[in-house]
């Protein structure tokens, strides 16, 4: 994946080249030394470097990942724990994981699974030689190079000397993959811990499904500590080998001497002449693992759950404390119910589009750029609805429109120039549609290149024909599109220069301060933001662009906050915590306050918060409504503080809220593509549907966005999964788009 423009462009001597992957406590990126030797960096998310327990975590991390050797794990290179964002680079190893690999080919068979086996078995051997335990053996941490399996993210592993970090109530892992002991005593884990997490990772190397897969992390845990390992399909000699490694009794498993022995009996080297076994995949991909939400086939032709009302709540209890397992299947309120038995449509949800019919469809059945020079597995398509149709492109898809109608597919188009070099890597993020045309930021890059191209592009929405483009310089401000304009940084990084989106003629040009990088704030009401920092430094100055002439004034905002838009004429900004720093991802932050700001006089009122507030939040309707990563939805007063109400939803690490205001709803959606629908007055849950996503990209950055298209819903999951839901039956099944 290539660089955000947010990244750093070297680190510790190291250019970084572009990002590996992300997730929810750091990025990895593939750096060159100045020798030319490429490196995996991995570099902590700011909101963690300023945690002093975080840091001390992550030099355990470097010191464990330098205590092991072998063939089979990624050596420390280079680290520096001190840095402002703490940073350690590993040997670079080319290769998929073994998530990837499972999702593009399906299982694993015949010697490419005896390698997986042996290979991890050996680099288990070499960690716990070491006196370390991983605790985190899953398919996303398996590199699948071409002389073996690597074992890699040694980032919640624990010395078996020093469990003093695990704290009570902390449970860290991947659920399908976690030992019964890491949900009920994190403080006893240990080597046996992987031994259980091998067992569950071969599973689903051979048959594409965790021995434990269930709809939601919550149920995914009661299974692991409660039930016995559903293994269909596993061959019968590897099946007894993988049910001991499963067992719940820790000191019933398996040596990984005597895993070594039995793997290589059961799983016998092919003999040359021998053909290979192939796998057939019928119908849709299995997912790229079974990831928290994702529900797993437990039984051919049925369902993981029963469809109904909400189903009793189970509680697991250990030393972490109560695991309270909220098992919704498929939720259906009286709103919903009452609608579908009466055949009639509920005002509180609106007329649906002429010809409209449930759909859904993929993105990541559409054209990529592996077929054009650029690419790489799917990642997050950020969507734009406009009118009656899906605007959506990412790093890998090239922008595309899908009649939010049927659900067809009804243009592509082509982001790489003509006569370009063939290791050009082209990429497309989509910006907005405006005036029927569509804005993308697009970017090219080549490996002899120090800097990438980076361009906006601007499409005919109806035919996706280009209308224009223009070289941009990001040095010092980001390309955007707001107020109806296209706003370009221009050569030299110093005047933003607002054009046309149809034409892209000029409209005016205004300078930018000289010191400070500037970042055009996403807010909700008039005027244009951004937000100007000098570099290195906590002071920043707000920029107030008109639209309609580029002047400019200046405003001081509060301390350690985030802009979040205008409420009655005043701004308003969420104050962060004194634990948390100021970062563009403004969906990791915890904030305590409310500003309000006066624009003009710069006169505030601050209001103290009744409980922190976190997650994704959306301003509407003079109310903060906040969606946070538990599923917990929370109404808030934006002018007084004051929270309306609270409710707790199974939705998975929700995206933004979005408020239907003539009838009075709110919807939200999870990364499964799970929906929920809340009663905006009182948080009365609707209804939920369960997960739509073939899959799950987890990078703890993206999230699903849910759009209003008149009386139904869109839904666009990170994994590229897209769907039109009809909020008064949500039970009817789509249709293939």
């Amino acid at each position: 994946m290539p660089l955000h423009r947010d990244d750093p462009r070297s680190l510790g001597g190291y250019r970084l080249l572009d990002r590996l992957g992300a997730g929810g406590m750091g990025v990895v990126y593939r750096g060159r030394s100045r020798s030319g030797r490429e490196v995996a960096v991995k570099v902590v998310h700011a909101q963690y470097a300023q945690d002093p327990v975080f840091r001390t975590r992550f030099r355990q991390e470097i010191e464990a990942v330098r205590k092991v050797s072998g063939a089979f794990t990624a050596p420390v290179v280079d680290a520096d724990p001190e840095a402002d964002r703490p940073w350690m680079a590993t040997q670079y190893v080319p290769g998929r994981s073994l998530a990837e690999r499972i999702r593009d080919h399906g299982p694993l068979r015949d010697a490419e699974l005896r390698r997986l086996a042996l290979g991890l078995v050996e680099a288990l051997r070499d960690i716990h030689r070491a006196g370390v335990v991983h605790r985190d053996l899953k398919p996303a941490n398996v590199l699948m190079a071409e002389d073996g399996p690597r074992v890699i993210d040694f980032g919640i592993s624990r010395a078996t000397e020093n469990l003093t970090l695990t704290e009570t109530g902390q449970m860290i892992g991947t659920p399908p993959f976690m030992s019964p002991e890491q949900f009920t005593d994190a403080r006893s884990v240990g080597p046996a811990s992987d031994v259980f997490s091998l067992g569950a990772l071969l599973a689903y190397a051979t048959t594409g499904r965790g021995p434990f897969d269930a709809e939601s992390p919550y149920l995914t845990a009661y299974r692991v500590i409660n039930d016995p390992p559903v293994l269909d399909g596993v061959p019968r000699r590897l099946r007894t080998i993988l049910e001991r490694c499963l067992t719940k009794e820790v000191e019933n498993r398996p040596g990984l001497d005597e895993l070594a022995r039995e793997f290589a009996e059961a799983l016998p080297e092919p003999d040359p002449g021998d053909p290979p076994t192939v796998t057939l995949r019928l119908g849709p991909p299995e997912p790229t693992a079974p990831h928290p939400g994702t529900a797993g086939p437990r039984e051919p032709g049925k369902p993981v759950g029963r469809r109904g009302r909400i189903r009793p709540l189970m509680a697991v209890t250990g030393t972490v404390g109560a695991l309270v397992l909220g098992l919704t299947a498929y939720l259906l309120g009286p709103g919903a119910a009452d609608g579908a038995r009466s055949g009639g449509r509920d005002a509180r949800w609106g007329t649906l589009p002429a010809g409209w019919r449930p759909w859904q469809t993929s993105l990541a059945d559409t054209q990529t750029y592996d077929s054009i020079g650029g690419g790489g597995s799917f990642s997050h398509a950020r969507c734009a609805l406009h009118e009656s149709a899906v605007y959506c492109a990412d790093n890998t898809t090239m922008p595309v429109r899908v009649d939010a109608v049927t659900g067809k597919t009804t243009w592509q188009a082509e982001l790489l120039p003509k006569g370009s070099p063939r290791d050009t890597y082209v990429t497309g993020e989509l910006l907005g549609v405006e005036d029927e045309t569509v804005v993308v930021r697009r970017t090219l890059s080549r490996e002899e290149q120090t800097y990438d191209v980076i361009s906006v592009v601007a499409l005919d929405a109806d035919t996706g024909r280009q209308l224009w483009t223009r070289t941009v310089d990001e040095t010092n401000a980001d390309l955007t599109l707001g107020g109806g304009l296209v706003l370009s940084p221009d050569q030299g990084g110093r005047t933003v220069t607002a054009r046309s989106p149809r034409t892209g003629e000029k409209r005016w040009t205004a300078r930018l301060p000289a010191d400070r990088t500037c970042w055009w704030q996403d807010v909700v009401g008039p005027g244009l933001y951004a937000d100007c920092s000098a570099d290195g430094s906590d002071d920043s100055v707000l920029l107030v662009f008109d639209p309609a002439d580029g002047s400019t004034r200046k405003v001081v905002p509060p301390a350690r906050s985030v802009l979040f838009g205008t409420v009655e004429g005043r701004l308003l900004f969420l104050q962060l915590t004194d634990e948390e720093d100021v970062v563009s991802a403004v969906d990791f932050q915890t904030y305590d306050a409310i500003v309000l700001m006066d624009p003009g006089t710069g006169e505030r009122e601050r209001r103290t918060l009744p409980g922190e507030l976190s997650g994704h939040i959306t301003l509407a309707d003079g109310k903060l409504w906040a969606a946070a990563s538990n599923g917990f939805v929370r109404a808030v007063s934006a002018t007084t503080g004051e929270e309306l109400w609270g409710t707790q939803t199974t939705l998975e690490q929700p995206g933004a809220p979005v408020l239907r205001r003539a009838g009075g709803t709110l919807f939200a959606a999870s990364l499964s593509g799970r929906v929920a629908a809340l009663d905006a007055g009182d948080g009365t849950a609707l209804w939920e549907t369960s997960p739509r996503a073939g899959q799950i990209v987890d990078d703890g950055w993206s999230r699903a966005e849910l759009f209003l298209h008149e009386g139904a819903l869109v839904v666009a999951t990170p994994s590229g999964t897209l769907f039109g839901l009809d909020p008064a039956h949500p039970e009817r099944k789509p249709a293939s788009g």
